[in-house]
């Protein structure tokens, strides 16, 4: 399928649907990439809780972190647990830090905006591309990677453990046998109501490694977003596959999407540990 197919097939899909999306995917084997809507910026929600580890591992690698701080690292990615994310931010040097972090990482249009929303720092509503989010992503599995290859693993690692609840997202788009590693996020803003849901990850399996991202905002619920996050992976991955696509039984089981989700907590916000329910509009 071409790129203009694709982008007519997503058109059809997302226009039931209101809000505003951006996405991408790349196989990261071959250099192919596709972006839908790609000069739009939206909130990352708690997918930038894998920036602000990177960020961390970038000044001290995993191996000389003490008990506290990867016990953060552990919770932030694995549980979303946004105090243990508020400490790490702290830690790199809050949005200064970030900036200079991504810098290195060569993400051109991720800005984080200074301050606390709410009861948490802002880093729930930096703006990002879809763009930038695979150069983060390519950068968990480059050997030119600024990380090293053991906290590049750890990174991944956490992200391929993030608990049942919080496993849908672009996982809907894996084969049985693939190794998903996502960071999802999912935020409602107080200033309307409408949801912000994204997922960023890891789908390698079969020969390929495809860097997928897709962020959402102003649905009228988790769950819908939910829905166009997840349709909108399966139909980028089905495109890149073509015959090798992944059909019926060899879906991957538990991965989500319009196969069978386990919707458990999807209307509740972030679960285990504080979570941005809500956010100031930037």
């Amino acid at each position: 399928m071409s790129g203009a197919e694709l982008t007519r097939t997503l058109d059809r899909f997302l226009g039931a649907h209101g809000g505003d999306i951006t996405a991408a995917v790349r196989d990261l084997s071959t250099g192919r990439a596709y972006h839908y809507h790609p000069d739009l910026q939206l909130p990352t929600a708690s997918t930038s809780k894998v920036d602000i580890l990177m960020a961390l591992l970038l000044r001290t690698p995993w191996r000389e972190l003490g008990t506290a701080a990867r016990r953060d690292a552990d919770r932030m990615i694995r549980l979303s647990d946004n105090d243990a994310a508020d400490r790490l931010y702290e830690r790199i040097g809050l949005e200064t830090g970030l900036a200079e972090a991504n810098r290195r990482f060569g993400l051109e249009r991720t800005y984080a905006p200074p301050g606390r929303c709410v009861d948490l720092y802002c880093w729930g509503i930096t703006r990002t591309t879809a763009e930038d989010q695979l150069r983060l992503l390519a950068a968990l599995v480059a050997e030119t990677s600024p990380l090293g290859a053991e906290d590049r693993g750890q990174v991944v690692r956490l992200m391929g453990e993030v608990i049942p609840e919080q496993r849908w997202g672009i996982s809907a788009a894996a084969c049985e046998g693939d190794r998903v590693a996502l960071k999802n996020g999912w935020l409602r803003r107080v200033s309307n109501g409408r949801w912000v849901v994204v997922s960023a990850g890891l789908i390698r399996g079969r020969g390929h490694d495809y860097a997928v991202a897709v962020l959402t905002e102003d649905n009228g619920s988790m769950g819908a977003g939910v829905l166009r996050v997840e349709g909108t992976a399966e139909r980028m991955l089905s495109a890149f596959r073509g015959e090798e696509e992944c059909r019926g039984d060899d879906r991957r089981a538990g991965g989500g999407g319009e196969n069978g989700r386990n919707r458990e907590g999807l209307e509740r916000g972030e679960t285990r540990g504080k979570a941005p329910g809500t956010a100031k509009s930037p």
